[in-house]
């Protein structure tokens, strides 16, 4: 099947709403190559040029997992996305908060460098909001 949109990928209507407030409407090569085996459940092993896509391309099938399974209750982070510097986790949870802006689900950033609690308040000031039980977690 080749998915030439994004609704068509059968996203949570809260997903496409994110999508359709940043102006996207198609998938990316990318997106589309991955998107779909990701919902199925399957691994995904891609790669593409900078600034193809490639983030929302593992985010959505996430944040769509986490929708589709909500928590029952209170927990860890259901979702640990690791990254090798303090700026692409930043940049990774800020595109993760864009996407899931229409639900309930909670991203949080946490770094070395910076002392925990010193990270929560700095958190709370520049981030929409600190969840000490995060759905997804950013960091490095």
């Amino acid at each position: 099947m080749t998915v030439t949109t994004f609704s068509e990928l059968e996203l949570d209507e809260s997903l496409l709403e994110a999508l359709q407030d940043k102006g996207f409407t198609r998938p990316t090569a990318i997106q589309a190559a991955a998107i779909p085996p990701a919902l199925d459940g399957r691994d995904v092993l891609g790669s593409a040029p900078t600034g193809t896509g490639k983030t929302a391309a593992y985010l959505l099938p996430a944040l769509q997992h986490l929708l589709d399974f909500p928590r029952k209750k209170s927990g860890p982070p259901r979702i640990l996305i690791l990254t090798p510097t303090r700026e692409l986790a930043m940049q990774v949870a800020d595109h993760a908060r864009e996407l899931a802006k229409h639900t309930h689900l909670d991203i949080a950033t946490i770094t070395g460098g910076v002392a925990y609690m010193n990270q929560r308040k700095c958190s709370a000031k520049i981030r929409t909001s600190w969840s000490p039980r995060p759905d997804v977690c950013c960091n490095t």
